[in-house]
Formats: C-alpha cells, sequence, structure tokens
C-alpha cells in the first residue's frame, strides 16, 4: 500500500508540472496572438507565402491546452484512482512517443533541405530588409553579434543590398575585423574572413549535439516514466477489484 501511494503521489506531481507547461505554452501563444503584427515582421520573406496560412499563436495555444488537457487526465486519475482516465493517459503518451519517433526519421530525411529552407528566408530578407526593418536588422544584428558570424553565407550576402548601397558600400561591422583602423568595406571584408552565421549554427551544434541527444532522451525518459507509472496504477487498481 506504501508503494501505490508514493507512485500515486509522484503521478499527480507529475502531471501538475505537465499541467503548469502547458499554461506556459499557452501563454506564449496568448502573446504571439496579440503582438502578431511585430511577430511576423521577423519572418519578411514568407508573410504572404508559407506564414500566411500559420499562426503560431494559435498553434501554440492548441499545444498548450493539449499539455495541460493531459496533465488533468493523469492527475484525475491518480488522484480519483480511475482506470479509464489512466488507460486514457498512457494511450495518448503512447501516441505522442510513436509521433515524435516519426518526426525524428522525417527530420533526419529531409535534414538536407534545412539549408535550403533558410536560404530562402535568409537571403532575400538581408538584401531587402536589412537596415530598412527594424525588428528583422535587431535579430540579425543580434545573432551575428553574438555568434561572431556575418550574413547567412559570408558577407557577400549583403552586397547590393538596402544597407550597402544605404551606406556608401559598406558591409555590417561585424562582417569585418579591425574596424578601428579600416571601414568594413569590400577589401576588409574579404580580408577578415569571417565565417557565415548558417555555418557557424552548424559548427555549434556538432559541438553540442551531445547535449541535444540527452534533453532528446531525458524526454523520452520521462515519457516511458510516466506511462510506467499509469500502468503501474492501472494494474493495480485492476487487480484490487478482482
Amino acid at each position: 500500500m506504501g508503494c501505490f501511494t508514493f507512485v500515486k503521489a509522484l503521478m499527480v506531481m507529475f502531471n501538475l508540472l505537465i499541467c503548469l507547461a502547458g499554461i506556459c505554452v499557452a501563454t506564449v501563444g496568448i502573446w504571439a496572438t496579440v503582438y502578431e503584427n511585430s511577430f511576423m515582421n521577423i519572418l519578411p520573406p514568407f508573410n504572404d507565402k508559407i506564414w500566411s496560412h500559420v499562426n503560431v499563436g494559435i498553434f501554440c495555444i492548441c499545444i498548450g491546452a493539449v499539455m495541460t488537457w493531459l496533465g488533468m487526465i493523469g492527475c484525475c486519475g491518480a488522484q480519483k484512482e480511475s482506470k479509464c482516465l489512466l488507460i486514457m493517459f498512457f494511450s495518448i503518451v503512447l501516441i505522442i512517443c510513436i509521433a515524435e519517433v516519426a518526426a525524428a526519421v522525417v527530420t533526419l530525411v529531409y535534414s538536407s533541405y534545412a539549408e535550403i529552407f533558410l536560404r530562402l528566408w535568409a537571403i532575400p530578407g538581408l538584401k531587402e530588409q536589412y537596415g530598412k526593418n527594424q525588428i528583422f536588422t535587431n535579430l540579425w544584428n543580434s545573432t551575428m553579434t553574438t555568434l561572431q558570424c556575418c550574413g547567412f553565407n559570408n558577407y557577400t550576402d549583403f552586397s547590393g543590398s538596402y544597407y550597402y548601397m544605404q551606406n556608401g558600400e559598406l558591409y555590417p561591422p561585424a562582417c569585418c575585423l579591425g574596424l578601428e583602423l579600416f571601414p568594413c568595406d569590400e577589401d576588409n571584408a574579404d580580408y577578415s574572413r569571417v565565417m557565415g552565421c548558417f555555418k557557424r549554427i552548424v559548427k555549434n551544434t556538432k559541438m553540442n549535439v551531445n547535449i541535444v541527444g540527452g534533453i532528446a532522451a531525458g524526454v523520452t525518459a520521462i515519457e516511458l516514466a510516466a506511462m510506467g507509472v499509469a500502468m503501474y496504477l492501472y494494474c493495480y487498481l485492476d487487480k484490487k477489484e478482482t
């Protein structure tokens, strides 16, 4: 009986955390919906295409609502000792696990298309929006400063751009070294050889692949543990009835 009580309390606490996480995700979704115009300005090349059919705020609200609902099912199932709710919780988590495995497989298969997708977003934006759209400019300035990179591929992404033409054919400061001595013109940018942001991201990702894998393994372990706890409670209650 002591073991059952402990597992029951563990199930309740775990699902309360899921509810809290769901509320947080839903809050982010509400924020994205309220400030939709500012959020969508970050992705100008796709505003009239892909993102016109995708509402990120509503998506986050839906995910948050599902997480909150799932947490309530697990919490109520454990607290009320309901076999129906417990098996429902187990089935939903099992479906989520299968969906995650399928998503991981699809990601591995189509990972080669990630560069193409990002290139379609980044390069037109750098040509047309950098220096003109303040939100887009701040986003890229922050990225280039933090990662110590320049453009998507390199400094040539800014050649002939709005920023380049409006600033006397100069490149952003992040594209050059030794700015205190020389302006960031083509010669200085070519000499500096600052790495493109996509290459820097790929390099950093490879360096931190163990951390990413550990997080994924941790999430999977939590889901399997939740399924195990739910099934234990279900079997205990089933045996108790017989």
